[in-house]
């Protein structure tokens, strides 16, 4: 798996760019502003088909302009590939492989796995579940086409189950045959969506602790705890006993989109009762064994570090740096304000590198 080329058209603060990418490290350097997340956050789109960063598509689009393209070539199973991504205002994104447009968005998930460590991460931990769904549901959906068509498909049903209670609560009406149906729909995505994400789950704890001792170097201990209604009920019982407070709230308030994961360490939350240093090696043990976990399944993913060698001491940075510093680790880019910091870090991980100016 391997970028070669990004071109960049209107897309965020780039009019026009492209770049020619080092097969093994690859760093952004320059002052706050200057763009070098943007590029980082252009490649995750090439592999998601969405911004990192910005969920609005017409917000990437650089000011005063009608449309961005994201042109990307790889190297896949020694294969080249082009993928190209363009959105202009007030039309659909298309997203195309080898000047083919895809049919649906969801045939491209799996195909250039990629793995981003970013400040944002945080949000992991402080936002809300639908967060931390998100999060296992995108690297689930790398490596298993049934599971994201499960997801969009839970989404849509879901989606209407709530219009319909909207339409019982405005109309002071209740029709239990055709919530019914819905409620039947739904408990048999639910049941497929739960398997999946428990499976995932006891396959990926014992990599994240492996990540996290190696990293904490300590004796803590780390885990995560998937919430579900699902546990010890079925989904059919628990809408027809929510029925009446969906009526109220007018929408579904069981199911697997209500779905979390609670991060712990030594047992206690993360959230309330750990350091931020202490919850940065945490998000950066998850990301890594996110990589670990899509390496097992298929490529090795490309990795984004996305500034976070920022208020780290030497000692953490190098730390970091040799633990990327293993052979599974193909292709790496890196985004950092100090272009000294970067290159002696670069210097000692033995690998080629290019590094660009902004």
């Amino acid at each position: 798996m391997l970028l070669k080329t990004l071109t960049l058209i209107n897309y965020k603060n780039f009019e026009n760019k492209s770049f020619d990418f080092d097969s093994k490290v690859n760093c952004f350097v320059g002052l706050n502003g200057v763009g070098k997340s943007n590029i980082l956050d252009s490649i995750y789109h090439l592999s998601y088909g969405k911004s990192y960063f910005n969920p609005i598509p017409s917000q990437n689009i650089r000011h005063g302009e009608e449309y961005f393209m994201i042109n990307g070539m790889y190297s896949i199973n020694e294969k080249e590939e082009n993928i190209i991504i363009s959105l202009k205002k007030g039309v659909k994104k298309i997203i195309k492989r080898n000047n083919k447009l895809y049919k649906k968005f969801s045939d491209h998930i799996g195909l250039i796995p990629l793995v981003i460590i970013s400040p944002t991460d945080r949000n992991l931990i402080i936002e809300g579940s639908d967060t931390r769904r998100k999060f296992i549901d995108s690297i689930i959906s790398q490596v298993n086409k049934d599971y994201l068509k499960d997801i969009i498909k839970y989404n849509k049903i879901l989606a209407q189950r709530n219009s319909l209670l909207k339409y019982f609560a405005k109309n002071n009406t209740f029709e239990s045959e055709t919530i019914d149906v819905y409620d039947i729909q739904l408990s048999d995505m639910s049941k497929r969506i739960y398997k999946s994400r428990n499976s995932f789950m006891n396959d990926f704890l014992p990599i994240l602790k492996n990540r996290y001792k190696t990293i904490s170097e300590n004796n803590e201990e780390v885990d995560i705890v998937y919430k579900s209604d699902l546990h010890d009920s079925n989904l059919i019982d628990l809408l027809k006993n929510s029925i009446k407070k969906d009526l109220i709230l007018q929408y579904t308030s069981k199911g697997t989109h209500k779905d979390d994961l609670v991060f712990l360490k030594n047992d206690y939350s993360l959230k309330k009762f750990s350091s931020q240093g202490q919850q940065k090696s945490f998000l950066i043990s998850l990301k890594l064994a996110q990589f670990d976990f899509l390496e097992k399944q298929n490529n090795s993913p490309i990795l984004l570090l996305d500034d976070i060698f920022d208020k780290l001491d030497d000692n953490r940075v190098k730390q970091i740096v040799n633990l990327v510093n293993e052979d599974k680790f193909k292709q790496i880019f890196i985004s950092d304000t100090n272009k000294k910091r970067t290159e002696n870090t670069i210097k000692s991980v033995n690998k080629s590198y290019k590094i660009f100016e902004l």
